[in-house]
């Protein structure tokens, strides 16, 4: 897509960029914090996709990315139970994974490396998993979720390891958590924590959640048995288990005038109740709203050949689009929850669109690419820490190239490809 007149897209990614350009030159105070080595959220792998991809397109060089690499595995790395796709060897590796598929025969002795760890941890969380299953235990979020649990890990390994013992473990447990469980003579849906949306206990969710989002709840699991079944990984009880998930948020899908919304989270008073009340100005984005959501659904309806799903899901993607510059008072522009993240969602919804229904993306991306860019050409990249899922690097990873199928796979981390 050219720039839109007046707003220098691709002159702000190559000042992002350049800013990024080498470790050194970020601020000591974030350097010397212990986690940015191995973030992939915050830190240096985030930055480090940032330059892969502009190198795959011809945006930028291969040296800055090996910079970054080089600086991100200079010493060991976090592995085991405090390891997960956004912090240590996971991260690294899927950054590494991105460089080197663009450039073969680069990185594989410390992908290698990577992967035995990484296979090794997948099946005694897997083992662990089940056994918390067996005890007839309520998960965490950090068990199963994108960001902290077995989903993240399982985007990883369909990319590296299609077909392999580890990703087959990983969705055979998410086909199980999916079924009900009975705790107290209540059943509840098998993904329902006994914490906070946080993790942590919380007396607003005093008898646990259901949790809706993409990125922390069971939306992450729909998306890579989707996915997963994309590439031909396919396990028992797998179809089901997504119809399970599916008519789980057709229970609790609102039509606001906004269009369709699924609620963040579901409490056990508004369970019980049968119904939540869901604000139509609630933040649309990939982490929990209906960006992260619709494309969740479309996946799995191209899967399972669901065309009224598919036709909900591209519709409610094409009203955020529309809401999301009609409404220029939500100015987070970030991957996360902002702007930038609906652009790239969108883009990749509108690559698997119906015929009729993609060109309307092509028609409506560029009003919210230039609302975005005009809200960051005041200054406020400046302000922006260097991190993807929040700052600066995944701003300007969507608009080195905006709203376009990116070169490498870096967002295979998001889990929308």
């Amino acid at each position: 897509m050219p720039m839109t007149s007046g707003c220098p897209i691709r002159e702000l990614a190559d000042a992002i960029a350049d800013r990024l350009a080498h470790p050194d030159a970020v601020p000591g105070h974030l350097v010397r914090r212990p986690w940015w080595r191995q973030s992939l959220a915050h830190g240096a792998p985030g930055v480090a996709l940032l330059h892969i991809e502009r190198a795959a397109a011809g945006l930028g060089s291969w040296q800055r990315a090996h910079d970054w690499l080089s600086y991100a595995t200079h010493a060991p790395l976090t592995t085991g139970a405090d390891s997960h796709l956004f912090y240590g060897a996971p991260a690294v590796a899927h950054a590494l994974n991105c460089a080197a598929e663009q450039r073969p025969g680069t990185y594989q002795e410390a992908l290698d490396r990577l992967d035995n760890v990484i296979n090794a941890d997948a099946r005694a969380r897997v083992d662990a998993a089940h056994a918390r299953i067996d005890a007839g235990r309520l998960p965490t979020l950090a068990e199963f979720d994108v960001i902290r649990g077995l989903t993240g890990i399982g985007s990883y390994l369909l990319r590296r390891d299609q077909c392999g013992k580890p990703l087959r473990a990983i969705l055979e447990y998410l086909v199980r958590l999916t079924e009900p469980i009975s705790v107290d003579d209540e059943t509840l849906p098998g993904w329902w924590t006994d914490t906070g949306p946080d993790g942590r206990l919380d007396a607003r969710f005093r008898d646990g959640h259901a949790n809706s989002g993409l990125a922390h709840g069971i939306g992450g699991p729909l998306a890579l048995l989707s996915l997963a079944a994309q590439h031909g990984d396919i396990v028992d009880g797998q179809q089901d288990a997504m119809g399970r998930i599916c008519a789980w948020l057709d229970r609790w899908r609102v039509t606001a005038p906004t269009g369709p919304v699924w609620p963040y989270w579901v409490n056990r008073p508004q369970l019980c109740a049968g119904h939540r009340a869901v604000s139509g100005s609630q933040r649309p984005g990939w982490c929990y709203g209906t960006a992260g959501l619709a494309r969740a659904q479309q996946l799995a309806a191209l899967m399972t050949g669901d065309d009224d799903r598919r036709t909900m899901a591209e519709q409610a993607m094409l009203q955020t689009l529309a809401n999301s510059v009609q409404h220029p008072e939500h100015r987070d522009p970030s991957l996360c929850h902002g702007h930038v993240g609906i652009l790239h969602i969108a883009a990749r919804v509108a690559a698997d669109a119906a015929p009729d229904c993609a060109p309307r993306f092509h028609a409506q991306l560029p009003d919210l690419l230039h609302s975005t860019c005009a809200a960051l050409t005041s200054g406020e990249e400046a302000e922006l820490e260097p991190a993807l899922l929040e700052g600066a690097a995944g701003i300007a990873l969507v608009l080195s190239n905006p709203a376009t199928i990116p070169r490498t796979t870096w967002d295979t981390c998001l889990l929308i490809a």
